[in-house]
């Protein structure tokens, strides 16, 4: 009989009682000891051990310093969800360095955007991705990236002077002639490892540096500590009350917390193991859930509207799947009575956070109500030991009026500010924004909402996607929530767009649930019912849902529908 939420989580405060920071190779390298022959990662290609994935990022961090990889160097990872992303994360955090993953969607520019901006001393690259060529990218970008003399060449030849090295992953097509491969990387640090001097990685050190997901903009690099990243996982562990050995499934990207955090560094706190996929399909998700026993899976609601509307949910054996983290937009209210009906499911959870703040800082409880669970975005993480001092909180958040900073009360809205010890250092390279997001310990979310009277809060949307139609402020998702409400439609978005008479005008965008047949007229008949006149949209456009601009965490980016919209 599987232990009782309660009895969980006694068991993880019980293991850590007092909290000691500890760099994220030494926190592999302890998994590995307590948990040596026990599956960590798993995925179609390859099983790998605690201790297969701790020896091998010996290896590979002694491949970096003998390529010259030093403590604060940058290391860049372009990289899916593949196994050797897992041993080369922690082979950067061994030898000192920062990783930075990148968003292996990008295309040319936005690539060489964000290794100029990082400043990266070696990329570890896939070979391609899709319909991506990555070798012909850095042919464009750096010429001459796989060449004898690259790492010698002259600063000014092209514009990346600090990059040396290229290490490049073979994942279809051709290598490139010359190239060092990641398993040659390997065998080199296999031969000097023993004579490699590199020095302890101190935990309050920068670990990671990963890019925003440009929701609203050019992305910004945001640096986080080792420490800062194992608190958030741990209190994930402890809020979602982890058992013994826990299998968590997901394609979403490691570059993003979601991945990274959820998944692959919470899961170690009980010896559990990540199920990686590299691209997302409701079968392929039901597949690995069968084949792999996983228990929890992370995913986002585009994903789980998927999965409930696949026809081929059926064919699999999902009995072993007991729980879900489902983040980065709102889902519609009918998705999680669907999700229990069709999957058994009894610990469906949401949550809230952000790159800056460390990750995801809320969530609702496994054992919280629906109402809960499709009201709010969760309360601050259970965090124990980890947490702030003198509470069981990872984050203390509150609500302040956006211009005063006055704060304000329970239940009123105002941007959200947190404070907590896993906020960022900063954004690379950025002190003015840094100093503007960051003032006196508290984080500036950019997020409207308020915290009830029980710590949960309600994000009411991004102060940036106001608008003003007539001369009257409009909050969109007081739109989105109203039609999101209708049961014909399966996802909806509103923005405002620039308009000669109004100044801003409201365009719904709507994606139809299977099977129904909307017009315009439909949707503005609701709005004109149950909204005050300047609220209701001037424009309906639908979309296919796969149509729909996305980063590849699944969060629709509404400034490129703005963009689509207006062009």
């Amino acid at each position: 009989m599987r232990p009782s939420i309660g009895a969980r989580r006694q068991v993880l405060r019980h293991r850590f009682p007092a909290w000691q920071p500890v760099s994220l190779a030494g926190w592999l390298d302890a998994c590995a000891e307590r948990y040596p022959s026990r599956p960590f990662v798993l995925a179609d290609s390859a099983t790998m051990t605690y201790r297969e994935v701790a020896e091998e990022s010996r290896r590979l961090a002694a491949g970096l310093f003998a390529l010259g990889v030093r403590a604060g160097d940058r290391v860049g990872m372009l990289m899916a969800n593949y196994p050797e992303f897992v041993s080369v994360k922690f082979a950067i955090a061994r030898v000192g360095a920062i990783a930075v993953p990148f968003n292996y969607l990008y295309r040319e520019n936005e690539l060489a955007f964000v290794l100029a901006d990082s400043g990266c001393r070696v990329l570890v690259t896939m070979t391609e991705f899709g319909s991506l060529d990555y070798q012909h990218m850095l042919d464009t970008i750096v010429p001459g990236w796989h060449s004898p003399g690259f790492a010698d060449r002259d600063a000014g030849a092209d514009g990346l002077p600090e990059l040396r090295r290229v290490v490049v992953l073979d994942t279809g097509g051709e290598p490139r002639r010359g190239a060092l491969s990641v398993r040659s990387l390997a065998d080199l640090g296999g031969d000097c490892h023993t004579a490699s001097p590199i020095q302890a990685v101190h935990p309050l050190s920068a670990g990671d540096m990963l890019y925003t997901s440009g929701t609203t903009g050019a992305p910004k690099g945001v640096v986080v500590t080792h420490d800062a990243v194992l608190r958030t996982a741990y209190a994930s562990a402890l809020t979602r009350a982890y058992e013994d050995g826990r299998r968590i499934l997901y394609s979403l990207p490691c570059y993003h917390m979601f991945g990274y955090v959820e998944g692959l560094l919470s899961v170690m706190f009980v010896g559990g193991a990540v199920i990686l996929q590299p691209t997302f399909s409701a079968e392929g998700y039901f597949r690995g859930i069968a084949e792999h026993r996983a228990t929890d899976l992370l995913c986002v609601p585009t994903m789980a509207v998927a999965m409930v509307e696949s026809p081929v949910r059926g064919d699999y054996d999902l009995s072993s799947l007991q729980a879900v983290l489902c983040g980065s937009a709102p889902a519609p209210r009918w998705l999680w009575p669907q999700v229990t009906r069709d999957f058994g499911v009894t610990e469906i959870v949401t949550g809230y956070g952000m790159t800056e703040c460390g990750g995801a800082m809320t969530l609702t409880l496994p054992e919280d109500s629906l109402d809960v669970l499709c009201g709010t975005v969760g309360k601050p993480k259970l965090a124990g030991a980890a947490g702030v001092p003198g509470s069981d909180a990872l984050v203390i958040y509150r609500a302040v009026d956006p211009e005063t900073g006055e704060t304000m009360p329970a239940g009123i809205e105002g941007e959200l500010l947190s404070s907590g010890p896993t906020t960022m250092l900063g954004y690379w390279n950025r002190p003015e924004d840094t100093a503007r997001t960051l003032r006196d310990g508290w984080l500036r979310s950019g997020d409207l909402g308020c915290v009830d009277a029980d710590g949960y809060l309600q994000v009411t949307g991004r102060s940036k996607e106001l608008y003003k139609s007539g001369g009257e402020l409009v909050m969109p998702k007081e739109i989105e929530d109203l039609l999101a409400g209708h049961p014909g439609i399966s996802q909806v978005f509103a923005v405002g767009l620039c308009d000669e008479r109004w100044g801003e005008i409201g365009c719904a965008v709507v994606v139809p649930a299977p099977g129904w047949q909307l017009t315009e007229q439909d949707v503005l008949a609701l709005c004109r019912e149950k909204l005050a006149r300047f609220k209701v949209p001037k424009r309906v456009v639908f979309y296919r849902a796969q149509d729909l601009p996305t980063t590849p965490t699944g969060k629709v980016q509404k400034y490129r529908l703005v963009q689509q919209l207006t062009s």
